[in-house]
C-alpha cells in the first residue's frame, strides 16, 4: 500500500491505496476552501495526511491541479481563482516538515494525470492502448497517455498536454468550457450566490430550454475542440471526470456530438473519486 494525497478545490484525501490491486485501503477526508489562506489551506492538507496514520519513512504520491511545478513541489496559483495564496510556496518541504509520521519524499503529478492513470490501471480507461483523459470542474484538465505513460509532447498533443491552453474562436478554450463559463451563459449564481453547474444540470432535465442549451453549446465545443487532436493522436477511448462528469447524461449527447466521426470510444470514469488515489499511487511505484 502506498501512501498518497489528492488535493482538489473543495476537500482534500488522504488514502492507502495498491496500483497492483487497484484498491483503496483506508481514507481520511477534510473540506477545503481553494480561496482560503496559506494557513488554512497548508494546515488542512497536513492534518488530513497526519490523521491517516501511514508508516514513516515512506514515498507520498501527490495529485495536484495545476498550474503547479510537479518537479520541484512549488505551487504556481495565480489568476485561476483557487490557491493563489500558495504562490511560491515549497509545498514538498512543508509536507515533509509537517506530516508525522514523517514520510522519506513526496512525490507530485496533476490531478487530470492521476484520474487517466487510475482509470487505465483498474476503470474506463483499461485495455487501451492510447487514451485520453479530461476532467471537468473549475477548468479542463487534460491527460495524454500510452500504455499508462504520460505524453505531454508529440502528434496530437496540445503544448505541454494542456487542453486548457487551446483556444475557441479566438478565445481561450476555459472562457467556453469551465464552471464560470457556464454560469456566465446561463445568467450568474443568482441573487443568492446558490446557483451551480448541477442546479443548471436539474433545470436542463426538467426541461427547461436555456439550461439544455448551456450544456449543448458547452459541451459540443468541447467535443469540436479535441477532436482533431484525438485524431492525431490515434486515442481509442476518451474518459471524462471530475465534479461535473456527474452530468454525464447531459454531457455526453453533446460531446459526442461535437466529435463528430471522430473513431473513439466516449465513456465517463468509472472509478469516481478512486481513480486519482490509485492513479498517483502507480505514478509513485
Amino acid at each position: 500500500m502506498r501512501p498518497v494525497l489528492e488535493i482538489g478545490g473543495t476537500h482534500v484525501t488522504a488514502a492507502l491505496a495498491d496500483p497492483r490491486t487497484a484498491t483503496v485501503a483506508r481514507s481520511v477526508r477534510r473540506p477545503l476552501d481553494a480561496r482560503g489562506t496559506a494557513e488554512h489551506i497548508l494546515g488542512a492538507v497536513v492534518r488530513c495526511a497526519g490523521d491517516l496514520e501511514a508508516a514513516a519513512g515512506q514515498v507520498w504520491g501527490v495529485a495536484v491541479p495545476g498550474p503547479f511545478d510537479h518537479d520541484k513541489g512549488i505551487a504556481r496559483f495565480e489568476g485561476v481563482g483557487k490557491f493563489e495564496d500558495l504562490y511560491g510556496i515549497d509545498v514538498r518541504s512543508v509536507l515533509l516538515d509537517g506530516v508525522w509520521p514523517r514520510p522519506a519524499e513526496t512525490v507530485f503529478l496533476n490531478d487530470a494525470h492521476a484520474f487517466l492513470l487510475g482509470e487505465w490501471r483498474a476503470g474506463a480507461a483499461r485495455g487501451h492502448h492510447r487514451c485520453v483523459g479530461i476532467t471537468l470542474g473549475t477548468g479542463v484538465g487534460s491527460a495524454f497517455a500510452v500504455d499508462g505513460d504520460v505524453r505531454r509532447t508529440g502528434p496530437g498533443v496540445p503544448p505541454r498536454g494542456r487542453v486548457d491552453l487551446l483556444r475557441e474562436g479566438g478565445r481561450p478554450l476555459e472562457d467556453w468550457v469551465s464552471r464560470r463559463a457556464i454560469l456566465a451563459r446561463y445568467g450568474g449564481d443568482g441573487p443568492d450566490g446558490s446557483l451551480d453547474v448541477r442546479e443548471i444540470a436539474d433545470r436542463a432535465r426538467a426541461g427547461e430550454r436555456r439550461a439544455r442549451h448551456v450544456f449543448d453549446e458547452t459541451f459540443t465545443t468541447l467535443g469540436t475542440v479535441l477532436a482533431p487532436y484525438l485524431r492525431a493522436f490515434d486515442a481509442t477511448a476518451l474518459v471524462v471526470g471530475g465534479a461535473m462528469a456527474a452530468s454525464w447524461d447531459l454531457i455526453r449527447p453533446a460531446l459526442r456530438a461535437g466529435l463528430g466521426d471522430t473513431p473513439v470510444t466516449l465513456r465517463a470514469g468509472a472509478l469516481g473519486e478512486n481513480a486519482a488515489l490509485i492513479g498517483a499511487a502507480a505514478y509513485v511505484t
